[in-house]
Order: structure tokens, then C-alpha cells, then sequence
């Protein structure tokens, strides 16, 4: 069998490629294995006692709950969750950081270019509820326009997205919650890959119609239109009017164009899903590179999921490019502590059973490898949820490690691109940005040929470097950029993946 990977010299543990049987010595220390242990996992290169830290990649994952004998199995049964570095030394990485942006010629790419001057990789109609009483309504209007082919005969439209949510009413209007869903909510509706939006509502919501129209007004009603079942006269009359609107407005959405734009115009989510222990050896520090090579053209790199970098948010700190940019990341690894201790939780509540079948024992652990998503170049601002995107390099955002409302803040935000990272695997889709999936495994990628676009396994199975993969994920970016159809795309995901975050109370 091939040798274990070892990640750092002063790790504790190394990182099985294969399956290792029962009676195997994966790192020939005269101390057999009692059990298999599955490809992904941890044997101990070293005797650990209890109450010593076992580290990977040179920093705390956890610690030892009983002695380990070297070349033991580590994971949850004698490993678990303890406290990190959090003397946090902000800034102190950063000439590295800058020096870590790589130096490239610029590229362009085909894009629609919208009239505020941002450009869309896509180009949809959006239909929006504000409150989940309009819900049923725009996905039945959706249903019907998308049924009566109406959309044939103008190919260089996408399709109609219905963003249906289940809040908008029963909230504090001077709430968090609130706001984010109002960010949300017009940050879909004027994003740069929506060619127009309808704004559906009730009539007697939280989330009036009202609220929205006073964003654009009179000058944004030939790209946006509002009305409520209330006054349209019911459901079956509103779902008429929608249709209506839409193929009145067919001709001008369709008129976009792509044209070659520049690759600074790009704003790229990064997110991760259904983890396992490949994803911070593969895929993770692959679009890590892929990442900076858009930090090199001027593009934006988003990484989120705040929970998700905890116990590596100490590495993000050093590279933070202002003491501002450390203190906002800092404050929000605090309310998110504060917010799981009110809830009876912990920040260790992560990694899912999948992420442990997967080999992940602590969230510290996970954490190391969702971070590599961002590179090493300098982090050059922190955003709240949902809030608009406008500095460019790699960026944080703050949002819940749940898959599909983190991917929806993003989004929010501006990102035209999702790229998607997972070793148990995903049938994550979104709209109106596309998503690209990169599988962490070979195996995984053949099992699920139809959801992935991309192995990153070779790294380990054929020894493609981590350069040239992220080189690769880069090229792939480009092209899902200039329309190139992903595998989520293809199999119609996304129309059930727009989930604002809930904050506050529901009264």
C-alpha cells in the first residue's frame, strides 16, 4: 500500500491514502493495525498520552482522551475537541501574503455587461417572494412559463428562477433578521447575472412590496416590477399577471449579449460540503490556488462559513490586510461562540456524521481545511451576510456553515461563480449563479459522475501537483464564466437552495 501522507513535521498523526486492513503497519513502526482503517483517516506517528494536543498540519486539532499507542487509529474514540491558539497576532503574515499574489497577464471572459457596470456570467429572470405566503405563486408561474416553451425562441436567456423562501412575515422590522432578509432579497434581484426581477408579495406582510420599491423607484421599473396577490386578485389571477409581465419583457432580457470582459469582474464563492479527510489534502488547498490566481487578475475570492474556519481563523488573522479587517473577523468569531453557548450548543457541534465517517474528528480539524479554500494571499476585508461584495482579492464573509443559506448570502453579496468542494458528496445546485463541484476523491467522482465536474483525487492517486490543479479549477472558472454548463446546472439544481438566513425570533 502507499506510504501515509504526512502533512507537517511536527504532526502527531498521519493521513492514510488507502485503506489500511487489520494486521497492516501503514508507517512500518512494528505496531500492527487490530482493525481496518478506512482511506482519509489518522494514525498516530508518535505515543500520545492523555491530555496532550495531537496536531495536523502543525496546529491543535484536539486532544489525546487516552494514551495512543504509535500507529493507532485517532479519531473520535480517543480524540476530541479542545481549546486553540487564539492569541491572535493580526497582520503579522501580510508582506508574505502580498508577495504570495501571483504575477499573471490579464484574461478576459465572456460576460453579459449590465448597465451598473458589473457583469453576469448568466442571464435569468428572477421572480421574488417576499414573504412566504408568495411562495407557491412565483414557483407556479414559473412552472407555467418554463412549460410553454416560451423561453425557445430566446436562447440567450437561462431560465426563470423562482426564489421562494419561508419567512418575511412574523419578525421584529427593526430586527437583524429582517435586515438580512432585505439584503438577500434585493441582492438577488439586482444581481449582475439577472436580466430583470419580479417582486411578488401578499399584500399584508412584514416585507412589503413597498420597502422594495423604494430601492430602485421610478427609474428601476424597466428592470424591475412589483405586485401583491392581494391587490392583483388572488392567486390564480397573480399567477396570470406574472406570466404576463415575463412575455412582455422577453425581448429585452433577451437582447443581452456576452462580450469579453474582464476577469477582475468576477466574484467567486467558495464553499465546501459533506467534507471528509481528502478535502484538506485535494480539492480544499487546490482551490486555495485557484483563488489566488483570481486575487491575480483583480477578482474577488469569497470564502464564508463562519463556524467553519473556527480553530483556523488564527491563520486568516495574520494575513488580515488592516486592523480593522482583523478586529470585524475577530468580533464575529465572538458572537458566533456567544450565540452557540444562548443555544446550548457548541462550536465543536460540527463536524457531521458524514464529516466523521470521512475521518474529520473536531471542528478544529475541518476547519484547517476549509480555510486552504482562501489561499495565502492578503484578506482584505470582512463582510457581514448578504452584505454587497466590493473590495476585490480574497475576502471573508460571515454566514452559517449550512451549505445552502451560506452559498445564498454569497450570492447576495455579488458572487456570479459558486465553486463547490466535496469528499462525501453533494447534490448542491444553486441560481442564479452556477455552481461547479470539485470531487476530493477519484472514487467519488466516478460514483457521482453526474454531480461532479471535476476530480482533484489525482493529486494523491497520480501525483498531479496542487499547482497544476488549481491552475485547472481556475481554467474551469473561466469557462463556467462564459457559459459553460456545470453538472448542477445540467441536472436542473438550484431552484430549492435559495435559504436566507433566519436570525431573531419568529412572532
Amino acid at each position: 500500500m502507499s506510504d501515509p501522507l504526512i502533512l507537517h513535521p511536527a504532526d502527531s498523526v498521519a493521513v492514510l491514502t488507502e485503506r489500511a486492513p487489520a494486521g497492516s503497519d501503514p508507517l512500518r513502526l512494528g505496531a500492527p493495525l487490530g482493525k481496518p482503517v478506512a482511506p482519509g483517516h489518522k494514525i498516530a506517528r508518535r505515543a500520545l498520552t492523555a491530555g496532550q494536543p495531537v496536531l495536523k498540519f502543525g496546529q491543535i486539532i484536539g486532544t489525546a482522551t487516552t494514551d495512543i499507542a504509535a500507529g493507532d487509529h485517532v479519531h473520535t474514540h480517543n480524540c476530541a475537541f479542545s481549546a486553540h491558539d487564539q492569541n491572535y497576532a493580526v497582520g503579522v503574515d501580510l508582506d508574505a501574503a502580498r508577495a504570495a499574489i501571483p504575477q499573471r497577464d490579464a484574461l478576459t471572459f465572456q460576460g453579459y455587461l449590465r448597465a451598473d457596470g458589473r457583469v453576469g456570467t448568466r442571464n435569468y429572470i428572477a421572480l421574488v417572494a417576499t414573504v412566504n405566503c408568495s411562495a407557491t405563486v412565483i414557483r407556479k408561474a414559473a412552472s407555467e412559463i418554463e412549460a410553454s416553451g416560451l423561453l425557445a425562441d430566446h436562447p440567450t436567456i437561462d431560465g426563470i428562477v423562482a426564489l421562494a423562501h419561508g419567512t418575511g412575515c412574523g419578525m421584529d422590522q427593526d430586527g437583524p433578521g429582517f435586515a438580512i432578509l432585505d439584503r438577500v432579497l434585493w441582492g438577488h434581484a439586482t444581481h449582475p447575472n439577472v436580466g430583470a426581477t419580479v417582486f411578488v408579495g401578499l399584500g399584508c406582510e412584514a416585507m412589503q412590496i413597498a420597502r422594495m420599491q423604494s430601492h430602485f423607484g421610478d427609474a428601476g421599473t424597466d428592470r424591475f416590477h412589483a405586485l401583491t396577490i392581494q391587490g392583483t386578485g388572488g392567486t390564480r389571477a397573480t399567477i396570470d399577471a406574472i406570466k404576463a409581465h415575463v412575455t412582455a419583457i422577453l425581448p429585452q432580457v433577451a437582447a443581452a449579449r456576452r462580450t469579453p470582459q474582464p476577469m477582475s469582474a468576477l466574484r467567486v464563492a467558495l464553499q465546501c460540503g459533506g467534507s471528509d479527510g481528502f478535502s484538506s489534502i485535494t480539492a480544499n488547498p487546490a482551490l486555495g490556488v485557484a483563488s489566488d490566481l483570481l486575487v491575480a487578475q483583480g477578482a474577488t475570492a469569497i470564502l464564508a462559513e463562519t463556524p467553519e474556519i473556527y480553530g483556523a481563523e488564527q491563520l486568516l488573522l495574520r494575513r488580515a490586510a488592516s486592523a480593522a479587517v482583523g478586529d470585524k473577523l475577530i468580533a464575529q468569531i465572538r458572537w458566533w461562540e456567544h450565540y452557540t453557548a444562548m443555544n446550548g450548543g457548541s462550536m465543536d457541534n460540527n463536524p457531521s456524521p458524514g464529516n466523521k465517517q470521512g475521518g474529520i474528528t473536531t471542528i478544529l480539524e475541518k476547519s484547517l481545511g476549509a480555510a486552504a479554500k482562501g489561499g495565502a494571499t492578503p484578506l482584505t476585508a470582512v463582510y457581514d451576510y448578504a452584505e454587497q461584495v466590493t473590495e476585490p482579492g480574497f475576502v471573508f464573509m460571515d454566514t452559517p456553515g449550512y451549505d445552502p443559506v451560506s452559498a445564498t448570502g454569497q450570492i447576495a453579496g455579488g458572487a456570479q461563480i459558486v465553486v463547490f468542494t466535496t469528499g462525501r458528496g453533494s447534490a448542491f445546485g444553486s441560481k442564479p449563479a452556477p455552481t461547479i463541484k470539485l470531487a476530493t476523491s477519484d472514487a467519488l467522482y466516478a460514483q457521482m459522475p453526474d454531480d461532479m465536474d471535476m476530480t482533484t483525487g489525482d493529486i494523491v492517486t497520480k501525483g498531479v501537483s496542487i499547482a497544476a490543479k488549481g491552475q485547472e479549477i481556475f481554467d474551469m472558472i473561466r469557462a463556467a464564466a462564459s457559459g459553460q454548463v456545470t453538472k448542477s446546472e445540467a441536472l436542473g439544481l438550484g431552484d430549492n437552495e435559495f435559504v436566507p438566513w433566519q436570525v431573531g425570533c419568529t412572532m
